[in-house]
């Protein structure tokens, strides 16, 4: 049987809820059909390991739009298995073909799996079937190892601490959140973990693991952790699987122009599996948290309904560790020459990134709160400072 759609959007994540708004913002009528491998509908995933660990309530996690009242077919449980660009046609798994005019592919990402532990029960956290697994699972867990050091593991670590777990946190990094923090502040976070009752194994790698009785072992290049259960965040890789198979151009995800577009006639693509040319930043990147996918999803659907402006934007993203924060901007890369300027070290201050011309790339905003404007100003402006330490005091820290 075929379907007929205007719209097609492949994915069922924020990015996809997002594109559904950002075409009823101009396409009030257009047929959209939704396509996702989940069983329920969108929702918006920071709170998996933010809020329903500090008393907010599942129902909260759900996106606002009415799917009945905004027209949209919405297919739960369905994989799409291949895209036909020529043909505008995608086939999913039990044979059922979805022609449309313009097509999103909002694929996400699939967590990365580790190999040294294939040989016990691990929980790769990412969904919201995986909360529920967690929350069963961990009832009776006392000891928790979490593997993974980013934000992910370091945020889940937090929320199990503050569930009374005791937590081995195992990172091959010297510190927390290595690939982003400069290496005194990452190695500070990792200390910071420590004080509140995490056991931080920084420069630790699983090797392997087994299990005896209800029990599992992890081993380590530092020795054997035991531990009741085994959470792992390492990080995802983008899901270009159908991208792919139809011939999509694909670098660190699918390729797509500042209209969002892919080099399939109207294929278009966003979210964590988009990797998106950024003129202000020069380059192509990919940007995997909440704030990209909700504004380069609407901008999607605006562009898929007839928008002609180009998706020209720099999404921030944010971190709650314990009682410390941040909000970023850009390319925060810990590759990159940080800067800070501290009011407080490794408290309060603002961490700027350089590229090789001493032009600001990123923006740190560690608890320094309401500067995301401003930050966003200075990257887009490509000034370019003599040296690089001028750039302290480019964000005032005291308003």
């Amino acid at each position: 049987m075929a379907l007929q759609y205007r719209y097609l959007i492949v994915g069922g994540g924020m990015t996809a809820d997002a594109a559904v708004a950002g075409i009823r913002s101009l396409d009030p009528d257009g047929s959209i059909a939704l396509i996702s491998e989940e069983p329920f509908p969108p929702y918006n995933r920071p709170p998996l390991s933010k809020a329903l660990f500090k008393g907010d309530r599942v129902e909260q996690i759900w996106r606002t739009l009415n799917y009945e009242e905004q027209g949209v077919d919405l297919f739960l449980t369905t994989r799409a298995t291949a895209l036909n660009p020529d043909g505008h046609t995608v086939t999913d798994s039990t044979g059922r073909v979805f022609h449309y005019e313009r097509c999103l592919l909002a694929t996400g990402g699939t967590p990365i799996r580790l190999r040294q532990l294939s040989a016990v029960p691990t929980m790769y956290y990412r969904s919201l079937h995986d909360y529920f697994w967690l929350q069963r699972h961990a009832l009776n867990a006392r000891e928790v190892a979490v593997v993974g050091g980013g934000f992910i593991g370091s945020e889940m670590a937090a929320a199990l601490t503050l569930q009374k777990k005791h937590v081995h946190q195992i990172v091959p990094e010297t510190g927390l959140i290595g690939r982003v923090l400069p290496s005194e502040l990452s190695e500070n976070v990792a200390d910071y973990y420590r004080e509140q009752g995490v056991d931080v194994h920084t420069d630790t790698s699983v090797t392997g693991a087994r299990k005896e009785g209800n029990r599992i072992h992890l081993e380590t290049d530092r020795g054997e952790i035991v531990v009741d259960l085994v959470v792992a965040g390492v990080g995802i890789r983008p899901r270009i699987e159908l991208a792919e198979l139809a011939g999509l151009k694909i670098g660190d995800g699918i390729e797509v122009d500042q209209g969002l577009m892919t080099g399939a006639p109207d294929v278009y693509a966003a979210g964590d599996v988009a990797s998106v040319y950024s003129r202000p930043l020069g380059r192509h990147w990919r940007v995997e948290h909440e704030d990209n996918a909700n504004v380069q999803g609407e901008a999607a659907g605006r562009i898929m309904a007839g928008a002609t402006a180009p998706y020209d934007y720099l999404p921030f993203f944010y971190s709650d560790l314990f009682d410390l924060g941040f909000e970023a901007v850009g390319r925060v890369d810990s590759r990159l020459r940080a800067v800070a300027d501290w009011a407080e070290p490794f408290r309060q201050g603002i961490v700027y990134y350089l590229d090789d011309g001493n032009h600001v790339d990123g923006v740190l905003l560690w608890n320094a709160w309401d500067r995301v404007d401003r930050a966003r100003a200075l990257i887009e402006s490509r000034k370019t400072f003599t040296e690089a330490d001028d750039v302290r005091g480019q964000i005032a820290l005291e308003d």
